[in-house]
């Protein structure tokens, strides 16, 4: 057998298809095959199955060894008993099948809207995922910007990190290095989004142009203010007649946080209403009578209702193009401080955020109630 670390050796060669093997270790070889002097590896998974890898051609020895060996070593550090080599879009789809198999159809649901409004219709897509480079994700999101927000292109961003992170844990080759972009810088509050404030008038207006469903959805953010996928989430039965129940996930890794909203006379008769012959475990609010509500509907909604608005003949109230169903919730809070006086800390504990928080986003409010406090005293 030819030693294919001495160059005399592999120029003695027979010319062949099938290359030359050297074993390295149990299952790995390195290949040489004669001819266009080409370099290879080779590893036998726990499967049974045969993976190859190409390691360039006219480079000496010692370069294809160390080449091997790092692949090799890539393969011996998985979790899996194969790996696969496939493309971003494969990549994707096996971390949709996760989801589901661990009984999150809802999270498949909308990472594959996500994946096919950013992803499937870009040329990212049939990319081999081990072969993206930095560059190649960073060209993506460069793709992604017009006509969207830097927050939105974010969110769309993370939504595929996360995807490719768990896909790799189950066994595709690529470097998370090559898709550890970080975040575009944009001026937002704690939930993603830009905070746009609508006054009373603007928010009655957008409710009368809204479909009826949007509008009982807007209307129990403008009492609660929940956030949007908060509301979206809760039953007939976190309605107790007196507060209303609410969950979010936050943190690293994201925990259950659970909160009871105080409603107002306006609130206890308005859930009232909404809860009235509907099951314990039915929605309490719902895109079309029956559909759970989902975000792109939510916000396609908001966003024609905003159109209709502004689209009549002497509108009497425009609404900013920006604005979307978390204005509901910055209204509340921001009403609460300014307008009701209730304390910044019970306003962070009743809509579920932190003094931080507040004082980032809505200081100007509270400043405001306090030079009325004042010239109350004086006077």
């Amino acid at each position: 057998m030819a030693d294919l670390s001495r160059k005399r050796d592999r120029e003695r060669l027979s010319i062949r298809r099938e290359p030359y093997w050297q074993r390295l270790a149990k299952g790995a070889y390195l290949g040489f095959r004669a001819g266009p002097n080409t370099w290879l590896a080779r590893f036998r998974g726990r499967d049974g199955k045969q993976q190859y890898e190409s390691l360039g051609d006219h480079v000496e020895y010692d370069e294809a060894k160390r080449l091997a060996e790092a692949w090799l070593s890539r393969l011996a550090a998985s979790a899996v008993r194969s790996v696969k080599r496939d493309t971003v879009r494969a990549a994707l789809e096996t971390y949709l099948a996760d989801l589901k198999r661990h009984a999150r159809p809802d999270a498949a649901a909308e990472a594959l809207w996500r994946f096919k409004v950013v992803v499937y219709d870009d040329p990212i897509a049939a990319l081999q995922l081990e072969s993206a480079t930095f560059v190649d994700f960073l060209e993506w999101r460069d793709r992604l910007l017009p006509g969207r927000a830097p927050r939105t292109v974010n969110r769309y961003v993370r939504a595929v990190v996360a995807g490719l992170n768990r896909a790799k844990q189950l066994g595709h080759i690529g470097s998370p290095a090559s898709w550890d972009l970080t975040a575009l810088q944009d001026a937002v509050d704690d939930d993603g989004e830009t905070a746009v404030f609508l006054d009373q008038d603007q928010r009655r207006a957008l409710l009368a142009s809204a479909e009826l469903h949007a509008a009982e959805f807007l209307r129990g953010l403008e009492l609660t203010g929940a956030r949007p996928h908060e509301l979206a989430n809760a039953s007939v039965s976190d309605f107790d007649g007196d507060t209303l129940r609410l969950a979010h996930k936050k943190g690293r890794p994201p925990k259950l946080r659970v909160r009871r909203v105080v409603l107002g006379a306006d609130g206890i008769a308005f859930f009232k209403k909404q809860v009235k012959d509907k099951l314990p475990n039915a929605p309490l609010f719902t895109e079309d009578g029956e559909t759970p509500w989902r975000r792109h509907m939510w916000g396609r909604r908001v966003r024609s209702a905003i159109a209709a608005n502004n689209a009549q003949e002497n509108v009497k109230h425009r609404i900013p193009t920006d604005a979307s169903a978390y204005s509901f919730r910055h209204a509340r809070i921001s009403e609460l401080l300014q307008i009701h006086g209730v304390d910044p800390l019970t306003v962070a504990q009743q809509t579920g955020t932190s003094l931080a928080m507040i004082e980032k986003a809505y200081l100007r409010f509270i400043q405001s109630a306090m030079k009325d406090k004042l010239t109350q005293l004086r006077a």
